[in-house]
């Protein structure tokens, strides 16, 4: 219901202030089990992605969203339970795992999930290497991968502003990659990192992001 409101006022309204250049919306599968992997810019992101993607796409938000008081708290509440987000807590040691479990029971009821293999926002541009949990994702779930490329969303919401600004956006929607029966025959942690560097090359290729060869840590006073 929330979902659906949603879609019906707040999604033209940002749409047409904001306008987004949206190239590929078409490849994203109508229906079933699919993984949205992308790039990470801003926290914007989240928000970007599910106001232009063709059907609902879930993403992960640390439960603190949910849990507010007063009307700040019941207008995050609603609004992150409307584009589909997941509450997770974070603070769990074993938030990593169950980061996954929770992606994994979305994906085989036959939802979209949308994931950053680089774990948090790139603070300088460059596009990190990416963790192999969307690659666990969809060789276990046996789902297709769309890589996604942002452009501009650092600037729609730059780190540490508390309102996004009118900037263009770019969101390039790419073809599904299918995992199925190429990674067989080849030992699990291999076939995950492999997969995961197909994902990341796609989407250094529609981004022209610089590779950084390394992988991004998250920061105590930043989180992804």
């Amino acid at each position: 219901m929330l979902y659906s409101a949603l879609r019906v006022v707040v999604r033209p309204t940002a749409l047409a202030i904001w306008r987004p250049d949206v190239v590929g919306a078409e490849r994203v599968p109508a229906e079933g089990p699919v993984i949205l992997a992308s790039n990470h810019l801003s926290f914007a992101d989240s928000i970007v992605i599910p106001l232009t993607a063709p059907r609902q796409v879930a993403f992960l938000a640390k439960d603190d969203y949910w849990t507010g008081t007063g009307l700040k708290g019941m207008v995050s509440r609603n609004f992150f339970t409307a584009i589909g987000s997941i509450p997770v807590n974070r603070d769990d040691t074993r938030a990593a795992q169950t980061s996954l479990d929770l992606a994994l029971e979305h994906l085989r009821g036959g939802g979209a999930f949308g994931i950053y293999p680089e774990g948090t926002r790139s603070r300088d541009g460059l596009l990190y290497r990416g963790r192999t949990g969307v690659a666990w994702l969809a060789l276990t779930a046996g789902c297709p991968v769309v890589p996604v490329a942002l452009t501009g969303t650092d600037q729609l919401q730059p780190v540490g502003s508390r309102l996004p600004k009118r900037v263009r956006v770019r969101v390039e929607f790419g073809t599904p990659i299918d995992f199925t029966g190429r990674f067989d025959d080849v030992p699990a942690g291999r076939a995950r990192r492999e997969a995961t560097d197909e994902i990341m090359t796609a989407i250094q290729a529609m981004s022209g992001q610089e590779p950084a060869g390394r992988y991004n840590e998250r920061t105590p006073d930043l989180p992804a």
